[in-house]
């Protein structure tokens, strides 16, 4: 960012969430004069994280009217993640088909209505190739209508400071009445999020320095290994009633999004070398399979979690990432994530490998973090609801610190 003097610009904040744009576009200087997000329990953390009074709130975007829009008075940007699912793979791409895949048009009535000078927009990559390109390029034509030029990039977190691969199309649509200012191409931290970053992540209470790097021991083997069983429990004070093991033989516990459960399947192999290293694989495929192999020492070294890969299995290493989601699948890949996370979903089933090579779901706070909330959001947005619904609201947000740095070129 230069030195010259940044001026504050007003922004309306559409598809607002728990207002991770908000914060982004705060931080870079700018202020909010409403916003509009038709979630109830997102709105419930996003009026206890920002100070909203005599702000302009809406609900259900298409139930505004254009006099009802035309009385916010004038804005300056408008900003707007809107809803992703209809160009995902995992929400079926059926793009404009999808009643939420629509909602982009409700974007460009109000700026039609309003008149800012930039339109700040996000969205999944899947984006740019839904349906060919035609979708972008609808998109495209109705911001050329509108009056609109465009630019955009796909950014990843991870290159700005979180430890999470998280890809993003950004676009800055430019009013051809205002005055122009180039965004693209935005500065990358030099390297991807480093040690203390990470190790930032995980720092609660008894879970500490959970992330951090690799080291040379991580690779050496032995021939024979055992799996120890491990659920790790629900809550750090430990007091819940129940079982908290399974043993070789039994299915493994639910994995959700409300719980932290994590396993490890026990069994003793003989193996001959790397590409013989011990692979235990379940029967009844409840869970994604894992193993251990072990260094000079007592401590397992690493994991090999069964991926529909070439190999059959990734390796992991203590504070790499693991996908829990679709544990019975037997056609997913990229499953590991190395010393950072994979993309945050609504339903949040990452984990963690920690000590002793248990796998700890990811609890919400960190989750938040992995998305670059301060700690104080969290706690805001925390008192006022449940851990499924911040576990929710994590993963239908935007990595802050991306929103920052485009927002100081705005």
């Amino acid at each position: 960012m230069s030195n010259e003097r940044k001026v504050e610009k007003t922004f309306v904040d559409l598809f607002a969430g728990v207002g991770g744009f908000r914060l982004g576009m705060e931080a870079a200087g700018h202020k909010c004069v409403g916003y509009v997000e038709i979630d109830k329990y997102a709105r419930t953390s996003y009026t206890a994280i920002h100070q909203t009074e005599g702000e302009f709130e809406g609900h259900d975007i298409t139930s505004i009217s254009d006099d009802v829009i035309r009385s916010i008075g004038r804005v300056d940007i408008i900003t707007g993640g809107f809803p992703c699912q209809a160009f995902s793979i995992a929400g079926k791409r059926r793009g404009f088909e999808d009643t939420r895949g629509t909602l982009f048009f409700e974007i460009m009535r109000w700026a039609t209505v309003l008149e800012p000078e930039t339109l700040f927009l996000e969205n999944v990559p899947g984006l740019l190739s839904h349906d060919e390109g035609i979708t972008f390029e609808t998109i495209l034509r109705k911001m050329d209508e509108a009056g609109y030029d465009a630019e955009w990039d796909c950014l990843n977190a991870c290159h700005f400071g979180v430890p999470q691969s998280r890809e993003r199309i950004f676009l800055v649509g430019h009013s051809r009445k205002g005055r122009r200012r180039k965004v693209f191409p935005i500065e990358r931290c030099n390297e991807q999020a480093n040690l203390e970053r990470i190790k930032k992540i995980n720092r609660i209470n008894n879970h500490s320095q959970v992330l951090f790097s690799k080291s040379e021991e991580a690779f050496s083997f032995v021939q024979k290994t055992t799996c120890i069983p491990i659920l790790s429990p629900e809550r750090e004070e430990k007091r819940q009633n129940g079982r908290r093991f399974k043993t070789q033989g039994e299915p493994a516990f639910t994995i959700t999004a409300q719980d932290r459960h994590g396993i490890i399947v026990s069994g003793e192999l003989e193996g001959t070398g790397r590409e013989q290293s011990n692979r235990v694989y379940s029967e009844k495929g409840l869970a994604p399979t894992l193993t251990t192999m072990q260094g000079g020492g007592q401590e397992p070294k690493v994991l090999l979690v069964r991926e529909a890969t070439k190999k059959g299995y990734a390796e992991a290493v203590k504070y790499d990432g693991i996908n829990l989601s679709m544990p019975e699948s037997e056609t997913r890949r990229g499953r590991v994530a190395k010393q950072m996370t994979s993309t945050l979903d609504t339903g949040c089933q990452q984990g963690v490998v920690v000590e002793e090579m248990r796998i700890r779901k990811l609890t919400p706070l960190e989750c938040w973090r992995l998305q670059g909330f301060p700690d104080w959001a969290f706690a805001a947005a925390a008192k006022v609801n449940s851990n499924s619904q911040l576990y929710k609201q994590a993963g239908n947000s935007v990595a802050v610190p991306v929103i920052v740095a485009i927002a100081e070129n705005l």
